[in-house]
This record gives structure tokens, sequence and C-alpha cells, in this order.
């Protein structure tokens, strides 16, 4: 009877963090919530999601009262891009909820990207790049340097981009993907090397999202590492925020994502840290 190779497999170093305090902490208020089953959850069906069941979603969402949608990955998808343009030249997005959209760090992703957004009243444009250990050394080939560049070309795009949008409040996301699989240390420093680029402000503040891309370890160990991370980033707290997590379930599934804000005063129900 075959068994389950387990001997192959290291266990998953802990964080060195004797003083954590997430334990017992407690949610006093209401986070923000960002709903992404127009693009996580749409990706998880077998039969994605047309046009029109996409805006049923939509409809239903604004509805339930999301304020921040991720409507998909418009560079990636022709129905995506089309669905995105319905929704602005059809006067769809109520005023009070931000479109959220997704793209890799590559320049003319990123070109479509905003393409995709012109029109829009709110938007938010999530940027991402693989810094894993595995994906630095299989996928890129390239060391750290190399990674952060990546990061940096593309945030300096964006923010050249979003300076020339006129009619749009925007906003700016970053995710170093597959966080759990990167040396904090170096998650830090993408972190804090596409911030230093941003340069946000109140108006235009930063969200920083850490996902579980791939689920290595246990959620204790999940959490140690982001609050390994909020111990360590530098620079004025309530100018960014921290979006963990949004992970596959074992049902295929995206998990909710939730937002906590770093400012010292609640601020439209955001939870404070």
């Amino acid at each position: 009877m075959a068994t389950m190779p387990h001997h192959r497999y290291r266990p998953f170093a802990p964080i060195d963090l004797a003083d954590r305090t997430w334990p017992s902490k407690t949610i006093e208020r209401a986070p923000r919530w960002c709903s992404v089953d127009l693009r996580d959850g749409n990706q998880a069906l077998i039969e994605p999601m047309g046009a029109q069941r996409k805006r049923r979603m939509f409809d239903l969402l604004v509805k339930m009262g999301f304020k921040e949608i991720e409507v998909g990955f418009p560079s990636a998808s022709q129905t995506d891009y089309d669905f995105l343009r319905d929704l602005i030249d059809t006067g769809a997005v109520p005023d009070d909820v931000w479109l959220q959209v997704l793209t890799q760090s590559r320049p003319e992703l990123i070109e479509r990207t905003f393409e995709s957004l012109r029109g829009a009243k709110h938007a938010i444009v999530h940027l991402y790049n693989s810094t894993s250990t595995l994906q630095r050394r299989v996928v890129f080939g390239l060391d750290e340097d190399g990674i952060v560049g990546i990061a940096e070309r593309g945030t300096q795009q964006i923010r050249a981009l979003a300076d020339k949008m006129t009619g749009t409040e925007m906003r700016f996301e970053y995710s170093p993907e597959s966080f759990t699989g990167t040396e904090l240390p170096f998650a830090l420093r993408a972190c804090e090397a596409v911030r230093a680029i941003w340069k946000p402000t109140p108006q235009q503040p930063m969200i920083l999202n850490l996902p579980a891309t791939v689920e290595m370890s246990t959620p204790n160990i999940y959490a140690d590492q982001i609050e390994w991370f909020c111990r360590k980033r530098q620079g004025p707290r309530e100018l960014d925020h921290l979006a963990p997590p949004a992970q596959r379930s074992r049902h295929g599934r995206r998990r909710s994502r939730t937002r906590l804000d770093g400012r010292r005063r609640p601020r439209r129900g955001h939870a404070v840290r």
C-alpha cells in the first residue's frame, strides 16, 4: 500500500517572534471589505462568468454595500476589459464605489489597464510581481535587485500615468506575490522600495497586500509573518493600509479580503490596528 512521502518535505521554519501580540488582539471596528469575487472568485469557477453574469454579480455586490470591488484583470482578458468599459460607459458604478483592477508589473499590461479605466470616478490599480525564492530562481532567473527593479519600474509607470489621468481619483495597491514563500526582510524591502516611489499621502494612500498565494504553513505562522512585517515597516503608518489575506481555500474559492487601516482615528468604519 502506497504511503505519503512526507519525509521529503521540510517543516516550515517558524518566525522568531516570542513576544507576538496578535493572539490577544480583538477587532473592535468593522474592517474595510473589498470584494474579489468577480476576479479571484471567477477564476476558480469551472465555467467562468460571462458579461451578463458578471453584471448581475456586480449589481448584487453594490446592493450588499461593498464600496471597493475588484472587477477583473482587464489587461489579460478581453472579457474583463469589455466588462469594465461597460460599467463605466453605462454609469453603473455609484459615486462612492471604488473599482479595483489587477495588473502584473509589465509595461504593456499597465498601459492597457489605464486604457480600461478611462472615465472612472474612483479606481484602485493593484500591481503585483512575485518575490518568492522559487520564482526568482526558476521563473525570472533574477537576484533580489532584479526583482525589486521590476516592482520599481511598474510603480514608476503607474505613478506617471496616474498623474496624467484627469477626472479619476486614483489609489495604488502593491502585492509582493507569493509573500509566504518570500524571505520577510526581502518582502519588506520590495514594499518599501515601491512606497518610496508612490509617496502615499492621505489623499492618495497606498495599500500593501501580503498574500498567502500558496499556503505553506499553518495560520499561526502566517499571522506571525504579518505581525513581523507590521513592526518592521518604516514611515508614517497612517498613509497606507495592510490587506491580508487572499488565499485559496480547499474548495477553490477565494477567501474574503479585509483591509486594516493604520490610522489612530476610525475613518469610514475602518478597523484600527
